[in-house]
C-alpha cells in the first residue's frame, strides 16, 4: 500500500512541475529598422526532442507588450508543454492594431508579425513549417489583430481567434491611436473602414481558416463582436463562436485562452491526421 502510493506521489510531482521553457527574444525587423521582443514558450522537453511542433502566435492587446500574456495566463507554460506547442508572443507598441499603417511609414506590424516574424522563428526553432500547423489569436487589439493577419495572410495561417477584440473600428472612431495609423480627415473613414476586421471579412471564402472568437456578456465589446457572428453567418462562414459571462478584463482572458487552446489543439491534429494520410497514400 505504501509503495503504490508513493509511486503515485512521485507521478503527482513529476508532471505537476513539468512545464514549458520561456525565453525572451528580441527580433530584428527590417521593415522598422529596429529589433523587437517576444516571449517565446517551448514544450519541456522541447530541447531533448527531434521532432517538430506547432506554433500559435498570441498577440496582446492595446496599450499591453509581449510579455502581456504572461500576467494574464500563466498557466501557458504549463499548456505549451501539456499541448506539445510553441507560443509566440510578439510586441506591437503601444497601438499598432497590428497593421501597416497608410499613414506613418514607420509602423509595419502587420509585416514584421506575419513575415519576418514568422520566418524567424521557423528558422530559429524546430517548428512545422506550413499554415496547418499554423494558429494566431490574442485579446482586444490582439484580437483585431489574429484575424486580420489571418484573413490577409492565409499562405501562412491555417487557423485564427479573436478574445474580447475590437473587430470592428468604427466602434471607436475617434480614439485608440486611430488618426496617427489612418491619416487626416480626408482620408481617415476610408483607410478605418478597410482594415477594420468585419470588413476585411468580406474576402474570406468558407473553410479558407478555421475561425474562433468569443466575447464576454458584460463586455463593452460584444456588440461588435455580436455583429461579426451575424455577417460570418450571412457569408456562410463556418466559425465557432462563444459568449460566456465577464467583462474585458484579465480575468476573462485568462479562462478564455484555454478554451481557444482546445480549439488549436484540435485544428493542429486534423493537420497531423491529414500529413500522415499524405505519406501513406505516397508509400
Amino acid at each position: 500500500m505504501k509503495k503504490t502510493l508513493g509511486v503515485c506521489v512521485f507521478f503527482i510531482i513529476f508532471f505537476a512541475v513539468r512545464a514549458g521553457t520561456i525565453d525572451t527574444i528580441s527580433v530584428y525587423s527590417s521593415a522598422m529598422q529596429k529589433a523587437i521582443k517576444c516571449v517565446v514558450i517551448t514544450p519541456a522537453d522541447y530541447k531533448k526532442s527531434t521532432k517538430s511542433y506547432p506554433v500559435l502566435y498570441l498577440l496582446h492587446g492595446y496599450a499591453g507588450n509581449y510579455a502581456r500574456w504572461l500576467t494574464v495566463a500563466p498557466q501557458l507554460k504549463n499548456k505549451a508543454d501539456e499541448m506539445q506547442l510553441i507560443i509566440v508572443c510578439p510586441d506591437a507598441g503601444y497601438g499598432s492594431w497590428y497593421i501597416d499603417s497608410p499613414a506613418d511609414s514607420a509602423i509595419r506590424y502587420e509585416t514584421f508579425t506575419a513575415m519576418e516574424l514568422v520566418k524567424h522563428i521557423d528558422s530559429s526553432y524546430k517548428t512545422y513549417t506550413d499554415r496547418a500547423h499554423r494558429a494566431i489569436t490574442g485579446l482586444s487589439m490582439g484580437g483585431h489583430g489574429g484575424l486580420y493577419l489571418a484573413i490577409r495572410h492565409k499562405e501562412v495561417f491555417g487557423a485564427a481567434g479573436s478574445i474580447s477584440g475590437l473587430v470592428d473600428l468604427n466602434f471607436f472612431p475617434k480614439g485608440m491611436n486611430f488618426k496617427n495609423l489612418f491619416g487626416d480627415s480626408t482620408v481617415f473613414a476610408g483607410n478605418l473602414q478597410k482594415n477594420s476586421v468585419i470588413n476585411v471579412v468580406d474576402g474570406l471564402k468558407n473553410r479558407e481558416l478555421k475561425i474562433t472568437l468569443d466575447c464576454g456578456i458584460y463586455d463593452f465589446l460584444i456588440i461588435p463582436n455580436r455583429s461579426l457572428h451575424q455577417k460570418l453567418l450571412k457569408l456562410r462562414i463556418e466559425h465557432d463562436y462563444a459568449e460566456r459571462p465577464g467583462i474585458h478584463n484579465a480575468a476573462y482572458w485568462k479562462n478564455s485562452i484555454d478554451y481557444q487552446l482546445l480549439f488549436f489543439k484540435k485544428f493542429f491534429e486534423e493537420g497531423r491526421l491529414r500529413e500522415q494520410g499524405e505519406k501513406g497514400e505516397k508509400r
